[in-house]
């Protein structure tokens, strides 16, 4: 864990990635990140999380932790309410998502699409499909085509083991799309393409607004280069010390990795250590709510 102890900083939310930094490599939750989730609500700091998931496949999370809060899936895509209904929304569109889908095909890699509640892949056996069927909770459905599913995509995905296949792809596809998709690794083997507003700097910034808390008083931890778009706009970044160095440098403070409960360490350590400042959030009315 590195970076001295930040000054005085006024916490009203903490807003999380998932794989990588939430849970462990083999995607699962500790009872010291399930404690540390509950002395944030104790201290009355809101949690949210926003992954490069489905909604659906946060579900889980959300039941075990409690979290009351509007959540991102799809790199926030999908603003979701904590029973999954759609608060916000941005989808790829139709002629964007197929020359995506064009793109990842002539360079050889595998391609998911992600559209309403389904994850549609062409091969049962592709590459990460278990691991991915064993991340989200359930199965992908199996096409021959995609079809009209590119009319409605909230995420495609190239998927390869080749990790510098995919890096090039990544410089490929952003030259192909220029500024119409939002382009970045949210794992080596993973390459997402989202609607430009369906970045993880958005989807904190709808949060907050959707919470009624300024940026200034929401901290923001991740490990991936998709969080790095958080670290942009919050007042306080935390990277993993799973994360590559460049994403750490984008951070404000680093913690220890996600093997060694780095996000229970960084939220003892930088948001109920001594020294903050909590205000506990003002209680809202169910029908006040924005979402």
């Amino acid at each position: 864990m590195s970076g001295t102890r930040p000054l005085p900083f006024k916490c009203s939310a903490v807003i999380s990635d998932v794989d990588g930094t939430l849970v462990t490599d083999d995607k699962v939750l500790t009872a010291c990140a399930q404690a540390a989730v509950a002395e944030l609500r104790a201290s009355g700091i809101h949690f949210s999380i926003i992954s490069s998931r489905p909604p659906r496949g946060l579900r889980m999370l959300i039941e075990r932790l409690g979290i009351e809060t509007p959540v991102g899936g799809f790199n926030g895509g999908v603003i979701a309410t904590p029973d999954l209904a759609v608060v916000t929304e941005h989808l790829l569109p139709s002629q964007v998502a197929r020359c995506a889908v064009d793109a990842l095909n002539a360079r050889g890699v595998e391609v998911w699409v992600f559209s309403g509640q389904d994850w549609l892949s062409r091969d049962p056996d592709g590459p990460y499909v278990p691991l991915e069927q064993h991340t989200v909770g359930f199965r992908p459905t199996i096409v021959e085509d995609f079809g009209s599913a590119l009319d409605a995509a909230a995420k495609i995905v190239g998927v390869s083991k080749d990790f510098d296949l995919l890096e090039q792809c990544e410089l490929d596809v952003r030259v192909a799309l220029t500024s119409s998709a939002f382009i970045v690794r949210s794992q080596r083997y993973y390459l997402d393409i989202t609607h430009p507003l369906a970045n993880k700097g958005v989807a904190v910034t709808e949060i907050a607004k959707l919470l009624g808390i300024p940026l200034t008083e929401i901290a923001v931890i991740g490990d991936g280069s998709n969080d790095v778009a958080m670290f942009e706009r919050a007042g306080l970044s935390i990277a993993m010390g799973n994360a590559s160095s460049q994403v750490q440098r984008k951070a404000g403070f680093v913690t220890d990795s996600n093997g060694d409960d780095g996000f229970a360490s960084a939220i003892e350590r930088f948001i109920l250590g001594g020294g903050r400042s909590h205000a506990r959030p003002e209680a809202t009315k169910a029908g006040d709510r924005a979402w």
